[in-house]
């Protein structure tokens, strides 16, 4: 297994498998509430057999090459998010990152660190040239992750889904390989 920091601050990223299935269980019950504001994963992952099970669909994708997850750990061991490849395109060079984290570890700048190692081993591993983030719009956490990572918006699909009794419009941004390049020079 591996485990690629994300700073200083002792985080980590590592593949989020199947036997993490209690672990992972035990992370999204402690932040069921507020990671399901505006995404289903909490609906997903109820009990233990329906997250062994979910884990279990991301490592099938991982063996197609059509998806990935990891989750983000932090110094002392616990898991309090991830991100992921929701789709993963290798031969069409397109792809889907997404995220979700409990309120407790809101603010370090976790997902934002952890989006760009994936993003970069994307770009220049796999040859994607276009990476897409697609959020609620009224999830203002996720928009300015989008943006701190430097990517433009697209678009908005008005009304997209419904969630917690009310329908949410979804705005779609992205960046280009190119520009992830040009960004990611101009950090160093």
């Amino acid at each position: 297994m591996f485990a690629i920091s994300l700073g200083d601050d002792g985080a980590e990223l590592r593949p989020l498998e199947p036997y993490h299935a209690e672990e992972y269980l035990a992370h999204i019950d402690r932040g069921r509430e507020y990671i399901g504001r505006f995404i289903g994963l909490a609906d997903v992952c109820t009990d233990l057999d329906s997250a062994r099970a979910f884990l279990r669909s991301y490592a099938e994708k991982a063996a197609d090459d059509s998806g990935r997850l990891y989750g983000i750990w932090t110094a002392d061991g616990t898991l309090v998010g991830g991100v992921l490849f929701r789709t993963f395109d290798a031969a069409a060079g397109t792809c889907e990152v997404g995220c979700w984290l409990e309120e407790a570890a809101v603010g370090r700048g976790l997902v934002t660190r952890a989006i760009r190692v994936i993003v970069d081993w994307a770009v220049e591993e796999r040859g994607i040239h276009r990476v897409e983030w697609i959020a609620a719009a009224g999830n203002a956490a996720s928009i300015k992750v989008a943006q701190r990572l430097g990517l433009v918006r697209d678009g908005v699909q008005r009304e997209k889904y419904a969630r917690g009794g009310v329908r949410h419009d979804v705005e779609i941004w992205s960046v280009l390989a190119p520009e992830w390049r040009e960004l990611r020079a101009g950090a160093r």
